[in-house]
């Protein structure tokens, strides 16, 4: 059979594997950040409804630059953070992923660098070869935070023209304050126009106010959000970005015509409009949040700091090991790479139980092993 590396692909693609967590079935999957709780009924059925409005119509391409949905998100994003956005602020697109694409479209590519604070989003280095840039990790401190010493002399050093910042981080959970960012945004202008991103896809589920503010005066400066977390809508993909209104015009010259379809657009506006009961479900997720933490450090583990819907912990002489036996118990969660550490996504209260019973048993495994004499 012809393989990937008998075709004439590009070099840096050669032995490499797509993107993407196991999809197994199993009685509990916690591994890929999803809300857990579905779609209320009365959103379920005017989705239903939307749909069948824009059917008949479904021989013509969508509104393309989705006027109607970039007011609805600057309206909600408004109410969010308390701070006026209008909708020459806001563009969207088929989930965060493709904002953050379009932006190394723009902003990147060959001959251009970016830098991330790693651990973090494993997509955002992706992209970047995706889009022929050059990639720089400047790693986090011991404690999964942004070293403020290392990243100045990283940034003068390297010089980027993109600055990726996750904030809820992931895998590893803390919300950087806003201060950090500031410093990072001023640091990274003065060897050059630098634009600097931050990835707030879990922005609803941290104490912390949201960084959209900080667009303000800023045209170097973008927050990108996501509808697949707070709003439980992974499979809607729509994500969107907050920027100075010259920002949006910059990702409209490489972003694909009509890359939103009209079902897409129709449906996110009826979550939209019931963003209030969704968040709620959001404040449950918080309060599981806190049971989790608060149970898996009872057992002995040692949980990083989360503002996130899910929490990292450890540590592990072997983490694919200690991955398998959460598996062997039932319970699927990720595995990141971090050295030690897993990640677990938060559930509903019942899968959550499921999880915490695992982890007790792969700690009294694990300890039980540890001092078993050879």
């Amino acid at each position: 059979m012809t393989r990937i590396d008998d075709l004439p692909v590009r070099d840096e693609l050669r032995g490499q594997t797509p993107y993407g967590a196991p999809e197994l079935d199993v009685p509990v999957s916690l591994n890929v950040n999803e809300n857990p709780y579905p779609l209320p009924e009365p959103l379920v059925r005017a989705m239903a409804e939307r749909v069948r409005e824009v059917a008949g119509g479904l021989n013509r391409y969508p509104d393309r630059n989705a006027l109607e949905l970039r007011a609805g998100l600057a309206g909600y994003v408004t109410r969010a953070t308390g701070h006026p956005v209008d909708a020459r602020r806001v563009w969207a697109a088929n989930g965060s992923n493709e904002v953050i694409q379009q932006l190394f479209q723009a902003f990147g590519g060959p001959g251009r660098r970016a830098l991330g604070f790693e651990p973090s989003y494993t997509m955002h280095s992706l992209i970047a070869r995706n889009s022929g840039t050059t990639w720089i990790s400047c790693m986090r401190d011991e404690g999964f935070g942004i070293d403020l010493r290392a990243a100045r002399e990283a940034l003068a050093e390297q010089r980027p023209h993109l600055v990726l910042i996750t904030s809820p981080n992931n895998p590893t959970g803390a919300a950087v304050p806003a201060k950090t960012v500031l410093e990072l945004y001023d640091t990274a202008q003065e060897a050059r126009p630098c634009m600097v991103v931050v990835d707030e896809a879990y922005g609803e589920f941290s104490d912390r106010p949201s960084l959209v503010p900080l667009v303000e005066d800023r045209p170097h400066l973008v927050v990108t959000r996501t509808m697949s977390k707070a709003f439980g809508a992974a499979g809607l993909r729509v994500g969107y970005l907050v920027a100075d209104p010259a920002v949006v015009d910059a990702v409209q010259l490489v972003r694909l015509p009509y890359h939103l379809s009209s079902v897409t657009q129709a449906l996110a506006m009826a979550a939209l409009e019931h963003s209030d009961t969704l968040l709620a479900y959001v404040e449950q997720l918080k309060d599981e949040r806190r049971r989790v933490v608060s149970e898996l450090t009872a057992i002995g583990y040692d949980v990083n700091e989360s503002d996130a819907p899910f929490v990292q912990f450890g540590p592990f002489d072997d983490t694919r090991r200690a991955w398998q036996a959460m598996l062997d118990h039932g319970v699927l969660i990720r595995d990141n790479g971090v050295p030690r550490r897993l990640r677990a996504s938060v559930g509903t209260p019942a899968e959550n139980e499921v999880f915490l019973q695992a982890a007790r048993a792969v700690w009294k495994e694990t300890t039980a092993a540890a001092s078993t004499p050879r």
